[in-house]
């Protein structure tokens, strides 16, 4: 006999699944999403990410407001960057610049291998790390440090994803992208962001912009 207890519990899943299933609809009126990226968005709860205020907003298709001026970007963003990195089932690790949340981190989890996510701010890192637990995600690797310089000793990368918009990209970055690999970031130009593609072919670096996008700048340095 079910007990009050699991009742409950069973009743949460239900609605949280519900929830999710209604996001990733409203998301399939945007874009064509891949089968993989579709799985992972069904299968993170988004409602671990965002501050408790905001709980009741979890499952809109809106970028979310967190501590330290910091957002989390919409789901409808994040399954497009996603996207735009051509997940294949050749690829095998990406790096994120920009762990934030942990959102796009944990929507990655579900697609490639290994996960290595940088965060230059200690309480946003912190925070992450505790939802990867909750979460029981176990293929993210995370540091606390400037996104700028990479992460060179679990380099090269198959793809390369930024969460937060730089206004070019450290040369250090595409050395250590994958032959064959992808960049996808955010760039600033001219007071302007593009969402912009990078490919990396016999060595030459070659781009694409894809579409217009607001996203918070890239910063150096760490916050303790």
């Amino acid at each position: 006999m079910m007990t009050k207890r699991l009742f409950m519990e069973k009743l949460a899943r239900e609605s949280r699944q519900y929830h999710l299933t209604n996001m990733v609809n409203e998301i399939e009126k945007e874009i064509e999403l891949y089968p993989v990226v579709k799985q992972a968005l069904l299968s993170v709860d988004r409602e671990v990410f965002v501050p408790e205020i905001f709980r009741h907003l979890a499952y809109n298709l809106n970028a979310l407001p967190m501590q330290e001026e910091q957002w989390i970007s919409s789901p409808l963003t994040v399954a497009k960057m996603t996207q735009y990195l051509e997940p294949t089932s050749n690829c095998d690790s990406v790096l994120e610049i920009g762990c934030g949340s942990g959102y796009q981190a944990a929507i990655l989890s579900k697609i490639f291998r290994r996960v290595f996510t940088i965060e230059r701010i200690d309480t946003l890192l912190q925070e992450a790390r505790n939802r990867f637990k909750t979460l029981e995600i176990h293929n993210i690797v995370s540091k606390f440090d400037d996104g700028n310089f990479g992460w060179a000793s679990f380099a090269p990368f198959d793809r390369i994803i930024f969460s937060a918009a730089p206004k070019e990209i450290p040369q250090l970055l595409f050395d250590q992208l994958a032959e064959g690999g992808i960049l996808i970031a955010p760039v600033e130009e001219y007071g302007m962001q593009t969402i912009t593609r990078y490919y990396k072919k016999n060595g030459a670096i070659t781009s694409e912009g894809i579409e217009s996008c607001r996203f918070v700048p890239v910063l150096q340095g760490k916050v303790y």
